[in-house]
């Protein structure tokens, strides 16, 4: 890559402003390759060179994306304002200028979040036309009941009249109450919107894919990891879902499904 500005590059990829940039270096905090820096303006090349600030490295990245387990509590927001954010999960060496949820989960859910500064591609992961698959088990205060299944195939009408698209349906093998959804959008509280419909509750929801990127079932509650370019490819492909629901069913009860039931 061309030459960039210290300056410029350590401010696009963390917390510290300029100014605070500028102070440091009087420090001797910020270095490359190992001496430290005389002035923040200093030309770099961050793909072949070691920059570090306050002895955590910089690491060049073209654009960013963060897979997050989000844990309850917390709101998909950059606002401080807003409450407890998720951006305050994110560890500081991950978080960029810029960076955002893209697409949200409610306050009280929890599960995949897709954290990124790369505005394009939350563009055409939000978009209605890009239909990206989103997965959830669901914790239902009453028994699944089989005829939910063809009225979520149908396109569940909302009490306020808002017309829902198709959605798949799933019981789980290991509870009665528990269940796997399918969506193709992301309407507000859609889920828990959904079963309240067909006379239900959802007492828990948790998100567990993203398109075919599927939630590690390494990466804790609250936990967040960064992703290569082939996950992020994933996003866009759809996973065959009554497949999925046995293989997370087998695979993924000893962390999630066993505390539900």
């Amino acid at each position: 890559m061309n030459q960039i500005r210290l300056d410029k590059f350590v401010s696009e990829r963390s917390e510290y402003s300029r100014s605070q940039i500028k102070n440091l270096v009087k420090k001797g905090e910020i270095r490359i390759d190992g001496a430290a820096v005389k002035s923040s303006d200093v030309k770099i090349d961050p793909e072949n060179q070691k920059i570090t600030v306050c002895g955590t490295e910089i690491i060049y990245r073209d654009k960013t994306y963060i897979l997050l387990n989000k844990p309850a509590g917390y709101v998909c927001s950059t606002d401080p304002k807003d409450g407890r954010i998720v951006m305050e999960l994110i560890p500081p060496q991950l978080r960029t200028k810029g960076m955002f949820p893209a697409g949200r989960l409610d306050k009280d859910s929890v599960g995949a979040l897709l954290l990124t500064d790369d505005g394009e591609l939350a563009h055409k992961i939000l978009s209605p036309k890009s239909h990206i698959s989103k997965i959830y088990i669901v914790k239902l205060a009453n028994c699944f009941e089989n005829n939910y299944i063809n009225l979520f195939k149908n396109g569940i009408c909302l009490s306020d009249g808002c017309q829902c698209l198709p959605a798949k349906l799933r019981p789980s093998e290991k509870s009665e109450k528990l269940a796997f959804v399918e969506l193709f959008e992301g309407k507000y509280h859609q889920v828990k919107r959904m079963f309240s419909s067909v006379g239900n509750h959802v007492d828990f929801l948790m998100r567990i894919s993203l398109g075919n990127l599927v939630l590690p079932e390494k990466l804790g509650i609250g936990e967040s990891m960064e992703l290569l370019h082939k996950d992020v490819e994933n996003l866009f492909r759809t996973p065959d879902f009554d497949d999925f629901c046995r293989e997370f069913d087998r695979n993924f009860s000893a962390i999630v499904i066993k505390k539900l039931i």
